[in-house]
Order: C-alpha cells, then structure tokens, then sequence
C-alpha cells in the first residue's frame, strides 16, 4: 500500500467561497452605485408637473379636510357676531328707556310730594295773601319756578273744553246757552309731567240745560 492511499483530502477553507464569490464578481459595486446614481438622477429630474401630478397621501388629504372645514366654520362665526351684536343693541335700548321711566317716576314722585303745598299757595293767592313784595309771594314765585323745571305743567282753567280723559267732573251744572260741556270752575287743578298724569283737574261743567 502506498503513501497515495493513505492521504486525506484536504478540507477547503471557510469562507473561501465567498471570498471567491466576492471577487468574480467586481461588477456587483458598481452596479449598486451606478442604481443609486440612476435613482439619484431621477429624483433631481423630476418636475413641477410631476409633483402635482403625484398621488395625495391620506395624511395630506385629512389637512386639507381640516382647513375646509375652518373655513367652512367662518360664515357661521360672523352670524353668531351678528348676532351677539343685535343683542347688545337691543340691551342697550331697553337700558335706556328704563333709565329714562325711573328718572321721570323719581321726578313726579318729588312733584306729587310737592302739590299740597302748591294748592295752599293757589288759596292764599285767591285770598290776596300774595301781594307783590310780600315774602310769601317771593317763596311762592321759587316754589313755581323749580316745579317747572321740574317739566310738571298745570292744567284746567274755567272755559275750557270738558276732557273726561283729563278732567275730573264733581259737579254738573246746566247751564243756558251751553252747548258742549265746559268747565264753569276749577276746584283743583291738574298737573302732569310729560305723558304722566299727576293728578286729574277737579272741575264745575256747565252742562246744556234740558
């Protein structure tokens, strides 16, 4: 037997196969790099067509949802504006119109408050007590002039037309020669303050006689 026969094949090294493999083929790098150069160019050529032209990706879509929908939110924002707006005004009305019925109440309140001394100065008047130059007659023109600035107004003067409305009738009086009512006397006379009534005047009417 031979020393032939007796001689063990020798194993291949690890890994050689692949180091073969790696070097037979050389071309594999550069085809990678030529793909990412190709890719590379295709990305630099693309144009603004092509952008557009591209497809939308949900995300992107869900934004342009979003943004509609604020815009579509805007019409309703102005009519609750508006809205707001008329309010205020309409507030501010009633505001203004309450203050102005408060202040005319505390106004007659004052002048109601004041009549009584008003019918004293109206007797004492009749009775020749307020001669010119006399201080009672200086109080009495004061006393008139702040209820007039007041605004009160007085009413009811013995000729006049009979207003039931205005008027209060104590007693009725036929009288010749009368052919609507008319007031013959006045009693006590009436006041007002714009459109409240103060007091109705308290009046005589001569009467048509039967």
């Amino acid at each position: 037997m031979t020393d032939k026969d007796f001689e063990e094949p020798i194993d291949e090294v690890p890994g050689d196969e692949g180091s073969e493999a790696r070097a037979s083929d050389p071309d594999s790098h550069g085809a990678e790099a030529a793909a990412s150069a190709a890719d590379s160019e295709g990305e630099a050529e693309l144009t603004i067509d092509d952008i557009l032209a591209a497809v939308q990706s949900d995300e992107a879509a869900g934004a342009d949802a979003d943004a509609g929908a604020v815009k579509g939110d805007e019409p309703d924002l102005l009519v609750d504006l508006k809205r707001v707006q008329a309010e205020y005004a309409n507030y501010r009305r009633r505001t203004e119109e309450q203050r102005d019925v408060e202040v005319e109440r505390a106004r007659g309140s004052v002048a109601r408050s004041l009549l009584p001394v008003l019918d004293d100065l109206d007797r004492a008047e009749k009775h020749g007590d307020l001669v010119e130059g006399a201080p009672l007659a200086a109080i009495a023109d004061k006393l008139r002039g702040i209820v007039a600035k007041l605004g009160v107004e007085r009413y009811g003067a013995a000729g006049d037309a009979f207003d039931p409305q205005q008027h209060e009738a104590i007693f009725q009086a036929p009288t010749p020669g009368t052919e609507t009512p008319t007031i013959l006397e006045v009693v006590e006379v009436g006041y007002r303050l714009g459109t409240t009534e103060l007091r109705p005047a308290k009046v005589v009417v001569a009467v048509p006689a039967e």
